[in-house]
């Protein structure tokens, strides 16, 4: 499976996209960071990362998206930031297709270094580790992108599995639920024309 992992930013925005193989296998294919100038209106800077990440999606054909949740942050102006680069990216994925899922930094942190308080070195340090990388993706949000989309390839498939798991508890309670009624309407009816025959 290739996902093509998105760091968003206005600033910066990470992109980096993976393959997955057998077992937890994962080889890097190309990443990169889109930077927008901080003195251009917010429209032409989301544009711009529209733009990039649609050529990415055009040509290297990811499968899926995997996109850094915005979850907190002290500063409001960058968190909006964060979630429109985020927005523009997921549309750009939805009108093609492509499924779109959103981690938050502790997940992928978990998933890429086994701890959801690594620091950024330490998530570097290991998505050099795993992809077998010679030379640190720098800046950190490409890094960041690249971990995003390992974070994607090692989760997913377990979300999907027990999403699938729930969906057939629900039905079988739902089936048992129905068969209960069923029972109880006809215990119903039966009681109803013993007490007429009695009469």
């Amino acid at each position: 499976m290739r996902v093509l992992g998105v760091d968003p930013g206005l600033t910066r925005c990470g992109l980096g996209v993976v393959d997955g193989g057998t077992g937890r296998t994962v080889r890097a294919v190309a990443v990169d960071v889109v930077r927008t100038p901080p003195d251009a209106d917010l429209s032409v800077r989301l544009l711009g990362i529209s733009d990039a990440a649609e050529r990415w999606m055009d040509r290297y054909k990811p499968e899926a998206v995997a996109v850094e949740r915005v979850f907190a942050q002290h500063n409001v102006r960058t968190a909006m930031g964060t979630a429109q680069a985020g927005g523009v990216v997921a549309l750009a994925a939805a009108k093609r297709g492509l499924p779109v899922v959103f981690h938050t930094p502790s997940e992928v942190k978990a998933a890429v270094t086994g701890s959801g308080r690594a620091d950024k070195a330490q998530v570097t340090s290991m998505v050099m580790r795993l992809l077998g990388l010679e030379v640190k993706p720098h800046p950190a949000d490409a890094a960041d992108a690249l971990a995003l989309a390992i974070c994607h390839l090692w989760r997913e498939p377990m979300r999907v599995r027990l999403a699938e798991a729930e969906a057939r508890a629900a039905e079988i309670a739902k089936n048992h639920k129905a068969r209960l009624a069923a029972a109880a309407q006809r215990a119903k009816k039966q009681e109803a024309k013993t007490q007429g025959a009695a009469r």
